[in-house]
């Protein structure tokens, strides 16, 4: 899965559904962020998926952040903690 900023956009809800297909599929998953000139074409376009983060311009070190962040509360969701935004 490659992050652009030309990817689709997900809620934490549906990227708590994506972990969740990820788990059961047993296949290995690669999260792909981009330095500061982003991903090259040819990768991002040999994707599976894309996906971006924010309308805004970010650090590549800040997405890293981010990216843990939201990945542990699709982590949270799918192991029955109470997500307070729905």
């Amino acid at each position: 899965m490659a992050l652009d900023e030309h990817g689709t956009s997900l809620t934490t809800v549906a990227l708590a559904a994506r972990v969740r297909q990820w788990q059961l599929g047993g296949g290995d998953v690669a999260l792909m962020i981009g330095g500061p000139d982003g991903l090259d074409p040819l990768l991002i376009q040999a994707a599976h998926e894309r996906i971006r983060v924010s309308d805004l311009t970010l650090p590549h070190a800040m997405v890293r952040v981010l990216l843990v962040e939201q990945l542990y509360r699709a982590w949270s969701i799918n192991a029955g903690h109470p997500y307070h935004r729905e």
